[in-house]
């Protein structure tokens, strides 16, 4: 599905809030051949469930690609971080350290545990967890009692670190890496929206204790839905694929020895992820050619500065993101993004910080400046693998024009 314009997807990313299409949508999903044709497949045998072959391939074709030995596909991206955090032993009234950018699932997925999520800020340049604001908390903020890190204010245990990579672009693991070991914790990487991304020549999902994945329709491959966690731990991704077809002991009886799930991707998705495999470094190099064209169409264009790619890091660029200054461009991020959506091109927002959502009002949350600063100030702009360059072009040209309407 090339081009600019691809209105016969339904759903999230193709549609605004009011169900109106868009011209050049935001990131929409990129199908080619074999996706038909293995979808086929699993209908014609009647393997729909989650007992065909595909989703096997499926978790060993993300696992090899990825450079872990063993991957556990999932209904979606929160599954796998449910299941995650269970791994790393957190429960109830524990803590979590997460990223304070991000869309709200880690949250979330840490209060499945009625664990508390701890948030920390973003670093300016690229966005991502602050690692220097994580060692200070750590350092600072938190103290050994009898052998178990615990938070000085709320004095609850320290269990995990939930780096979430965001847009695409890896955390600075190294330090985060760092105050795992000195203090005994767990790192889950959130790698929902990063895959194929590299940190110093390693892929994102093999740094971490274990890493998930999201194959929703707006990544960079979908199965529709879908999701994965990845580890290099053999006797967790036993658990994993244990508790994920709902803790069943006998493969006959119908006995469970412990509480499981009903989170087993099924065999139609997987045999869409197989298919989008195959295409998914060619998805990254248009991803990556994409936020190119951008970068210099607005290269010393007062007021918009797009999100840094650091030195250690090769982006997929999930989203092109960039901050709007509204002193300097004329308009603020909301409003360029009302005056694009005029013209049918969608773009939006980054999330709510999560210390400022209602959700998370009782988690004693410090304030996040940098996150509340990019909340405001920054726009995605329309960057799907199909995007053609006549459509890059108009979205670039509007960019440009609106700068002169203030």
């Amino acid at each position: 599905m090339r081009g600019g314009v691809n209105k016969s997807v339904p759903g999230g990313s193709e549609k605004s809030l009011t169900g109106k299409g868009f011209r050049i949508p935001l990131c929409a999903p990129e199908l080619h051949k074999h996706e038909w044709k293995y979808i086929k497949e699993c209908l014609d045998t009647g393997w729909v469930s989650s007992a065909g072959t595909r989703v096997e391939q499926f978790e060993q074709l993300v696992a090899r690609y990825v450079g872990v030995r063993h991957a556990v596909a999932t209904v979606n991206g929160t599954a796998a971080l449910h299941v995650a955090l269970r791994l790393a032993g957190v429960g109830c009234d524990d803590e979590v350290v997460v990223s304070a950018l991000t869309f709200i699932a880690p949250a979330n997925a840490v209060r499945y545990h009625q664990a508390w999520p701890v948030f920390i800020d973003a670093d300016p340049n690229h966005w991502q967890m602050d690692v220097q604001k994580l060692a200070d908390f750590l350092d600072h903020d938190c103290r050994w009692i009898r052998g178990v890190l615990r938070n000085r204010r709320s004095h609850r245990r320290i269990r995990a670190i939930l780096p979430v990579h965001i847009l695409g672009h890896p955390c600075d693991m190294d330090p985060i890496l760092d105050c795992a070991r000195r203090y005994n914790l767990t790192v889950i990487e959130d790698a929902t929206e990063s895959l194929g991304a590299l940190y110093k020549s390693r892929r994102v999902g093999d740094l971490g204790h274990a890493a998930c994945f999201s194959f929703n329709g707006n990544k960079i491959i979908t199965t529709g839905s879908g999701g994965m966690l990845v580890t290099r731990r053999k006797a967790w991704a036993e658990k994993a694929r244990y508790w994920t077809t709902q803790a069943k002991d006998d493969p006959v009886e119908f006995v469970h020895n412990e509480v499981g799930y009903n989170y087993r991707l099924t065999n139609i998705q997987a045999a869409m992820g197989c298919a989008q495999m195959e295409h998914l470094d060619e998805h990254i190099r248009a991803k990556r050619r994409i936020a190119a064209a951008y970068n210099k169409a607005f290269e010393g264009m007062a007021g918009l500065t797009p999100v840094l790619e650091a030195s250690w890091a090769k982006s997929t660029w999930w989203l092109y993101s960039l901050r709007v200054d509204k002193k300097k461009y004329g308009m603020d991020s909301r409003e360029l993004m009302r005056r694009l959506r005029v013209a049918e091109i969608q773009s939006r927002p980054l999330w709510q910080p999560m210390n400022q959502s209602p959700a998370y009002k009782d988690a004693r949350a410090p304030a996040c400046p940098v996150a509340a600063a990019l909340n405001e100030s920054v726009l995605s702009l329309p960057c799907s693998v199909g995007l053609n360059t006549s459509a890059q072009q108009e979205v670039i040209r509007r960019v440009l024009a609106l700068a002169r309407t203030k």
